[in-house]
């Protein structure tokens, strides 16, 4: 059936068959207007007439999908496309009324979809701050761990009591040796040049100490080099052989000379009948290379002295030693009238300062200066076998308390001499190692 009206044809008409001649071209001079075209259904199926909207039925609630936490707006479903764009609900554009956000999803670009911007919860500080001191004191404790067993295993334990006979009886103190060698050993020629320590082979005591960490009070003893003593029967340290007694008397340092530090031990506790718990030696390098690793000990000498032997040259006033100075210092005993008893104040008054400075917070806390002290220390100290860096710290720590005025520094008591030798007071020695021994308040005094 012909759907065109009445004068028209199809395209495929013209002007002579009766058609208009649209769409092939036209004769007519001049084309027609408009022409409003009748509604053609197609297929011959008849349009089906608009069903009313049906109201939509929302899901239960716990199946409602929420965008952004809103529920999608409810109402009647008309069966068209809401107009939802980008995953924006209820037909939004992006950035508009209805929508969340721009291009992207909400709150801006690269936003998911038809979300919500999520606000970021505020940080737990509580949780902070326990995770930091966590990790804080695990690093503290591993870093101390770690240089404690550095230190303790660069302890050089060589001197062996076991091989001491005869001992005194043990008591509640902690007594330690506490010995200054003349020790060349890792020095080069001008080393000893500049330290003038000369070049004398072998080693001997160039000053001795007892230090009785008690209870009642730290002591701080020193025995002259030239003190008049008995060498008793000993074991020799590499023979093993038993060696009377023969009542030999003689200058103390020369036990260390004759069998080492065992002997050396045996003589101060035969003499004194003080039990030594603990050896610990120092030689030259060793003493200069730790006060120069410490930046100096700070020292106030009284009165001016000079000394060539020792390279001594000292102003008087508060001065800052090196490890050259130091040395010098503690060597120096022809410039004194007292000659070695003074010497032997001066070690002890250096020695308290240096144990004072090493054991502060600015030496132990910064490890740019522990690390160098210990290394420098460590790698000349001799100890006994049995000593740890715990009675190492322990024997440090006394001496800063006798130089802080908790203890008593003193030269054990002299009565007189024999030759070149000074002889021992011995009945206030007894009153001495008798208040040391009943851990009570020391009130002997040097004469």
């Amino acid at each position: 059936m012909n759907q065109w009206p009445d004068g028209w044809t199809d395209d495929r008409g013209d002007a002579g068959n009766g058609g208009n001649g649209y769409g092939r071209g036209s004769g007519a001079t001049r084309p027609e207007g408009a022409r409003v075209m009748p509604h053609v259904q197609r297929g011959g199926q008849p349009r089906r007439p608009q069903q009313p909207p049906r109201p939509s039925v929302p899901p239960p609630p716990a199946q409602q999908p929420q965008y952004g936490g809103v529920p999608p707006q409810q109402g009647y479903a008309d069966g068209y496309n809401t107009g939802q764009v980008y995953g924006t609900p209820g037909g939004g554009r992006p950035g508009g009324p209805g929508g969340t956000g721009g291009h992207g999803g909400p709150g801006g670009p690269g936003g998911p979809p038809g979300r919500a911007p999520r606000t970021s919860p505020p940080p737990d500080w509580r949780r902070r701050i326990k995770i930091g001191s966590i990790v804080l004191v695990t690093a503290v404790l591993a870093t101390s761990i770690g240089t404690y067993f550095w230190a303790d295993s660069k302890m050089r334990r060589e001197v062996d009591l076991s091989k001491v006979i005869e001992r005194p009886k043990d008591d509640d103190c902690t007594t330690y040796l506490v010995v200054g060698s003349d020790s060349r050993e890792g020095m080069t020629a001008e080393e000893k040049k500049q330290l003038h320590t000369g070049s004398a082979e072998g080693k001997r005591t160039d000053s001795m100490m007892i230090l009785a960490a008690c209870g009642g009070g730290d002591t701080l003893i020193s025995l002259p080099r030239d003190s008049d003593v008995e060498i008793p029967s000993f074991k020799g340290s590499e023979s093993g052989k038993l060696f009377p007694n023969q009542g030999r008397r003689t200058k103390l340092n020369a036990a260390y000379a004759e069998d080492g530090p065992e002997l050396l031990v045996r003589t101060v506790e035969h003499n004194t009948g003080l039990r030594i718990d603990h050896y610990a030696e120092i030689g030259f390098a060793g003493f200069a290379n730790i006060v120069d690793a410490l930046g100096g000990v700070e020292m106030d000498i009284p009165k001016a002295f000079k000394d060539e032997k020792s390279g001594a040259d000292f102003q008087a006033g508060k001065q800052t030693l090196d490890g050259e100075q130091a040395l010098a210092f503690v060597r120096t005993r022809y410039a004194f009238a007292g000659s070695d008893l003074d010497r032997t104040k001066n070690q002890q008054k250096f020695l308290a300062a240096l144990a004072n400075q090493t054991a502060t917070p600015g030496t132990v806390l910064n490890p740019f200066r522990l690390y160098p002290t210990m290394g420098a220390g460590l790698d000349t100290l001799i100890v006994d076998e049995d000593m740890s860096l715990w009675d190492l710290s322990q024997m440090f720590f006394a001496m800063k308390g006798v130089n802080g005025g908790d203890g008593t520094s003193m030269n054990i008591p002299i009565s007189g001499s024999r030759g070149s030798n000074l002889v021992w007071d011995k009945e206030k020695v007894q009153q001495l190692v008798k208040q040391i021994q009943n851990d009570e308040k020391v009130t002997v005094t040097s004469n």
